[in-house]
Order: C-alpha cells, then structure tokens, then sequence
C-alpha cells in the first residue's frame, strides 16, 4: 500500500491534537519577515490541507500540491464544507470565506509545474524527509525554485541527523478518538545510518463505536534527516540560500536535541 493510502482516511483524527493554528501563525510571521508584501502562497506537499485552510484565511493565495489523492479528498471535502465562521483555534485578522483564494492539485513536488510563480513556498511536516534520495532533494528543490519569484522565500522543515543519530528513534503508540471512531496506531522505526534513512513502520488499529469491528492498516514510511552541509549544498545547486536555521516553532539554535529543524531560504545573489 503506498504511503498516506488508507492513512489518508484517519489523518486527521491522528493529528487532531497538533496546533495547525499556531503553526500557521508561526509560517506567516517567516515569510512577512523576508517579505512583507507575500501574498502567493505554493505548499508543497500540503497533506489534508489544514494549514492551507487556516493561511488562506490570513489572506494569502494558496495552492496545494499533494501525490496522494486520498490526502486531497480529505482536503477538498473540507474546503467544500467550510462556511463563514471561523476555522478552529485562534486565527488572526481571518478573511471571509468569500475572499478564500485556495486550490489544490495533485502532482509529485519532484516533477509538479504549475506554470506560474509565487512569493512564498512552502513544505511543511517533514515533507522533504520524504525525499529519501539525493536525487529525489535535487529534484524536490528544483521545483521550489522554478516556481519561486524573484526576491521570493522558502520554508521547510525536516528531520535533523545529528538529533536522530544521538537520540534514536524508539517505538511510540498514539491512541486518539472521536464520536464514532478510536485510533491506536504504533509506529516502529528502523535506523540504517549509513544511508541516513529510517523507515517507520506503522501499524493502525481502527475500532468502530458502534459495532466494535477492528480495521488494521500497515504501512512504513521510508525518511531521509539531512544535515545543514548538505541542505546547504542542494540549495546552492537550487540557486537558494539559506537565510536561517532554527528549531521548528521555537526558533532555537539546532542542537543534538532538534529533531525538527526549519530552515528559511531565498534566492542566491548569483542566480
């Protein structure tokens, strides 16, 4: 089963406990602090479109870019449902839902071309982890850069090697539940250090309320973590540059206790 296949039905429900409004407020402050005027928004890798929905309601235009068809169903299903009141959590200066300017596509942020640019690109949730070959990054940050506008941004977070090689992945269990459904799902991972990869291998029970019935998915995710020599390399191959490197939503120096690191890139002065 390819990843985010079946996952993509219960995506939602698992992550219901994360802040997407925080987030996105924490998103929008990076690209107003490189460029005020951004309001063209590419998201690379945009899953159910939760931050998509809460940054369209901060004004900016987005597109949405996902492989998974199951993730835009889930996306489009909540555009398609929105009204006039406004998104979960609290979400600054929101826009009406008539002003909403939000749309996704389907397409692989290796080979995706829209025909157009942006002020602002972003991949969030460790989409670039999911880019597990050098020629897959090179690819990836490719598309970033031929669709970014002159004077334009990149943001995107990933995991970072030298957290994942002193701390270690380890088995974790995430149990959430709703109205009608629980979740249970275990997520084992595998190291290999030589190919600075892990695979996460889920299990996902699912138990209906109502009638008791037990579905179980399994499926393992394959993820890259980088260091900042290479990440500084394939931009520089991209014609980017790093312009900061900081813990993902803390804004702290990356260290040996960062798994997640943000990093906002622009355009090189030689491209």
């Amino acid at each position: 089963m390819p990843v985010f296949g079946a996952y993509s039905r219960y995506y939602n429900l698992l992550y219901r406990d994360k802040d997407y409004a925080a987030e996105a407020e924490y998103v929008s402050a990076l690209v107003k602090k490189q460029l005020p005027a951004a309001r063209s928004l590419l998201d690379l890798g945009c899953g159910t479109g939760q931050h998509d929905l809460l940054l369209a309601r901060k004004g900016y235009e987005i597109t949405g870019v996902d492989l998974s068809e199951g993730m835009l169903t889930v996306a489009r299903s909540q555009l398609g449902a929105l009204d006039s009141r406004p998104l979960s959590g609290s979400v600054p200066d929101q826009h009406p839902l008539q002003s909403l300017s939000l749309n996704f596509h389907q397409g692989d942020i290796r080979t995706v071309r829209l025909d157009r640019t942006f002020d602002a690109v972003i991949a969030l949730f460790h989409v670039m982890s999911y880019q597990i070959t050098n020629d897959d990054l090179r690819a990836a940050f490719s598309t970033v850069r031929t669709h970014l506008n002159p004077g334009g941004v990149f943001i995107f977070d990933c995991w970072y090697g030298p957290a994942v090689l002193t701390q270690r992945p380890e088995v974790r269990v995430k149990r959430l539940e709703d109205e009608a459904t629980t979740v249970t799902r275990i997520a084992d991972p595998t190291l290999h250090p030589n190919e600075n990869l892990v695979d996460v291998n889920y299990q996902v029970l699912i138990r209906d309320k109502t009638s008791g019935d037990v579905e179980e998915m399994n499926e393992t995710h394959r993820m890259r973590f980088l260091f900042q020599p290479e990440v500084e390399d394939f931009l520089q191959e991209a014609g980017m540059r790093i312009v900061d490197a900081s813990e993902w939503m803390t804004g702290d120096s990356p260290g040996f206790n960062t798994w997640g690191v943000c990093y906002v890139a622009s355009e090189s002065v030689e491209s």
